[in-house]
């Protein structure tokens, strides 16, 4: 990544479906393997209720720090690519999944574009991006107050923070 600009990027993983951990571990490192993409930092691994569709397993979320020289929708295609490659696929609203990945916060731009909002439009109502993210960026701030700020607003009931430690996804 020498010799061009690169922007920090906050991302929110997730899945309930097979082996969640080892698919947004594949789904890090196909993100890492990118020329021009590097991780910087993961949350440990959280295991969190279902949101929106209830009737379904529990899922497992992480947040990850990267930094990027790809312009946002180049990151956002890597980032459909990854899901693509593990099998994802895109059938209920909010319905179980093997891997989601979503861009929260691209450096400080705002975008709103089909199929790419920036920050995250609904990141801040939820319990299961917050609480990774304040992990790993406690000083980020979004809609100018601190994400734990953030965390402290929302219903955190059912999260709960596993013992994986910040390299789980480099097994």
């Amino acid at each position: 990544m020498s010799g061009q600009s690169s922007t920090t990027v906050y991302l929110s993983l997730g899945g309930n479906l097979g082996d969640p951990a080892k698919s947004m571990a594949a789904a890090l490192r196909i993100l890492d393997g990118d020329e021009k993409t590097s991780v910087v930092t993961v949350s440990s691994l959280y295991r969190t209720p279902p949101w929106g569709k209830l009737d379904q397993p529990d899922f497992l979320n992480a947040a990850a720090e990267i930094s990027t020289g790809l312009a946002p929708r180049a990151l956002l295609d890597l980032c459909l690519d990854a899901e693509r490659r593990l099998k994802r696929v895109r059938e209920e609203r909010w319905g179980p999944r093997l891997i989601d990945i979503d861009i929260l916060v691209f450096g400080d731009r705002i975008i709103h574009e089909t199929g790419l909002e920036v920050p995250h439009p609904r990141m801040l109502e939820r319990a299961f991006v917050l609480a990774p993210l304040a992990e790993i960026a406690p000083d980020l701030a979004v809609g100018g107050r601190s994400v734990p700020e953030r965390l402290a607003a929302v219903d955190t009931a059912g999260i709960e923070r596993l013992p994986s430690g910040r390299d789980w996804w480099l097994a």
